[in-house]
């Protein structure tokens, strides 16, 4: 079979190999799938970069996330065993932890529905305690991770504002849904915090969603409101702050931390209930995966290097039937 492996790391586009390797062997406790779809994530830039918490052992495949078939026909959402990764024609992945894919959704959508949207239901609802008619901002809010946030965040009830860079993400959050959008290109960080209060009444945010960190975080912490909560999901801006907690404590806001594969290992149940309620919405066209962009497998290592690049918009996702050169 043909997958792109990692032989020494780097920036993607360099260390990303496609090359025809042997289709892998389940393990104890795992089954081989046929991918269908793998959807494209920044932890899969910091893998091929070694900077990711989990190294698998070189060479490895990354690819975190699938949409895949069977041997008995099932669609399934699943997460690779790396380092068997999900850019490739086959991989393995542990049957427990197998969710049926929503019939609603197509392939690509379905293999970028679980990761980005877990963490956003788990940020959202479990950490965060996300109410009807609160104002929820969002950072990033054309990306993979900050789309799925404002689906999530409207169909609570909520109105959201988001932050994007550039005009055509800016018609992106539109079209999400954003009740005011914000492009960082066009404000410093006083501007955005001030266009926050301004469109709150003087209030603030009641909760921020931060997958970027940097400025995007110093800027939440200027229009947070009191008793808000700023949600950490990860540092796509490279800078990981420090936040003043003379600051927190001044304004009675709350920083939380939010690391969805903790609950995967901790309390699999609650990714399950979540998986549940994630194809209910789904369902019910409440929300839909953003697909920007299917790619065939040929095209991977580019789609990689283009999300840690922070030039794409919704998802990415390697489709392996495509043709080469049939992106779409």
């Amino acid at each position: 079979m043909q997958a792109w492996r990692v032989h020494t790391t780097g920036e993607p586009r360099e260390a990303m190999r496609l090359e025809e390797v042997p289709e892998p062997v389940p393990g104890e406790g795992e089954v081989r799938l046929r991918v269908l779809a793998a959807n494209v994530n920044f932890p899969d830039a910091l893998l091929a970069r070694g900077q990711y918490q989990i190294r698998p052992p070189l060479p490895f495949t990354p690819g975190v996330e699938v949409c895949g078939e069977t041997e008995d026909g099932r669609r399934v959402l699943a997460n690779p065993s790396l380092p068997h990764g999900g850019f490739a024609e086959y991989v393995t992945a542990p049957a427990h932890a197998l969710l049926p894919a929503p019939g609603s959704l197509d392939d690509a959508e379905a293999a970028a529905l679980h990761i980005g949207y877990q963490t956003g239901w788990f940020g959202l609802h479990r950490r965060a305690r996300l109410q009807s008619g609160e104002t929820l901002l969002v950072h990033a809010a054309a990306g993979g991770v900050g789309s799925a946030a404002v689906q999530l965040g409207k169909a609570a009830g909520a109105t959201v504002i988001g932050v994007v860079g550039g005009k055509a993400k800016a018609r992106t959050a539109e079209g999400l849904g954003c009740d005011l959008v914000i492009d960082r290109t066009d404000e410093d960080l006083a501007g955005i915090a001030a266009r926050v209060k301004e469109f709150t009444g003087g209030r603030g945010a009641d909760v921020v969603y931060d997958p970027v960190g940097g400025d995007a975080y110093a800027a939440s912490a200027k229009c947070v409101a009191f008793e808000g909560r700023i949600v950490v999901v990860g540092f796509a801006g490279g800078t990981v702050p420090a936040p003043a907690l003379n600051h927190a404590l001044v304004k009675n806001y709350a920083i939380l931390g939010l690391h969805w594969g903790l609950y995967a290992a901790k309390d699999p149940a609650a990714v399950l209930a979540c998986h549940t309620e994630l194809t209910r919405l789904a369902d019910q066209g409440a929300i839909t995966p953003l697909v920007s962009e299917r790619i065939p497998l040929a095209g991977a290592a580019d789609a990689v290097q283009r999300v840690a690049d922070g030039t794409t918009t919704g998802r990415l996702v390697v489709v392996p039937s495509l043709p080469d050169g049939g992106a779409r």
